[in-house]
């Protein structure tokens, strides 16, 4: 196992009902600024309890947030948060409105052009308190400190970290995501399963424990996610499900062992030129990252087809199916898995290494041995 230092302020509040107890959690003179999305929060009643649990608070709201949020909009309420004075961020919604917020978070007391801490890797010397009410459950943001952030004039997406932005807490009601269309909770559970992978299909450092925490959240992922799309009002699979994420990224099954990432690195490039769900990015590019890596990734390769698949039979049978079991149950999501399925041709590919490369993304993987070319190889593989 590698050194490693471990690190997580979040107070989680889980189950029904749980809206109402974040009162007990808002600083007691805090000014809020509520951030959320598009108004189903509206619709489906949690912005009535997030009301009721608030009153009593000055509150501002900024609402609109977009999936992959934007620079631009992030910064509309960055001004309304100085101009109002707030010192609280309340953040309802799913991760786009939670990673936002935490971008606005670090952005308030930041001198200069925020778009730094983004692009230039600017310190966040220091941040606005957020906490989160979650209604979307895939990211894992409600528990970490990391936020992606997509800037439309430019077409980028680049990502950023501070354990300043760590929510306070963060209220996990699976009732919430009852109202979710199918294709948003598929997209949760491809999102959760591939956080895992990022962490677990690397190279063995001898860490039994972080396996085999990873191999319980695929597991559980492979057994709740289709009961969730089945049985949408199914509280117990939509509780199991939501928990699944959080703790796909929120340290634990990272802490000591090497991670990955080039398939969200790729992805995220996917999503800034195209448009892509992030997690159809993922369920495209993960396959294909599986079949290019599989000789570096062989050892992880053969223990995930045996144990969290039960594959038996010859190695390299086993990764051929193991890899062929990930593409089919993200197809049987409804999560398509090719670049073609989203009339995405080959020629497309060069401009997306382009775009690695202007990143900075030129070592990717646990080994840094994912350059510009193989790159482009996975993404050939993606066609």
């Amino acid at each position: 196992m590698q050194n490693f230092t471990f690190y997580n302020p979040t107070k989680i509040l889980f189950g029904q009902g749980q809206i109402a107890a974040l009162k007990a959690e808002l600083p007691s003179s805090a000014k809020i600024l509520l951030t959320y999305g598009g108004g189903s929060i509206h619709r489906n009643g949690v912005y009535a309890q997030v009301k009721a649990a608030t009153s009593g608070h000055g509150v501002v709201e900024f609402g609109g947030i977009e999936p992959n949020p934007r620079f631009e909009t992030l910064m509309r309420a960055v001004d309304l948060a100085r101009a109002e004075q707030v010192d609280f961020i309340l953040a309802v919604g799913g991760g786009s409105v939670i990673d936002g917020s935490k971008f606005i978070a670090a952005a308030f007391y930041h001198e200069g052009d925020a778009w730094a801490i983004l692009a230039d890797h600017a310190p966040v010397q220091r941040a606005l308190p957020l906490g989160t009410v979650l209604t979307l459950p895939a990211t894992g943001s409600e528990m970490n400190a990391f936020a992606v952030v997509t800037r439309e004039s430019t077409h980028e997406k680049l990502p950023f970290s501070s354990p300043l932005v760590y929510p306070r807490f963060s209220v996990l009601d699976p009732t919430t995501t009852f109202t979710l269309p199918a294709r948003q909770i598929a997209n949760g559970v491809v999102d959760a399963f591939t956080h895992t992978m990022e962490q677990y299909l690397t190279y063995p450092v001898n860490a039994p424990l972080q396996d085999r925490f990873a191999e319980g959240i695929l597991q559980t992922l492979i057994e709740e996610g289709p009961k969730t799309l089945e049985h949408p009002q199914d509280v117990d699979a939509r509780s199991n499900m939501m928990w699944c994420a959080t703790m796909a990224l929120n340290g634990l099954i990272g802490a000591g062992v090497p991670q990955d990432w080039a398939t969200h690195m790729i992805g995220h490039e996917i999503t800034a030129l195209h448009g892509l769900d992030h997690a159809q990015t993922l369920a495209v590019v993960l396959p294909a990252t599986m079949q290019r890596q599989r000789g570096a990734k062989r050892d992880k390769l053969i223990q995930y087809g045996r144990r969290v698949w039960g594959i038996t039979g010859e190695d390299d049978t086993t990764i051929d199916q193991a890899i062929a079991k990930t593409r089919a149950f993200f197809e049987s999501l409804g999560v398509r898995t090719r670049l073609g399925d989203y009339g995405i041709a080959p020629e497309a590919i060069p401009a997306l290494v382009a775009q690695l490369e202007k990143h900075g993304m030129v070592k990717l993987g646990e080994r840094g041995d994912i350059t510009p070319e193989r790159s482009r190889e996975i993404l050939e593989l993606c066609a």
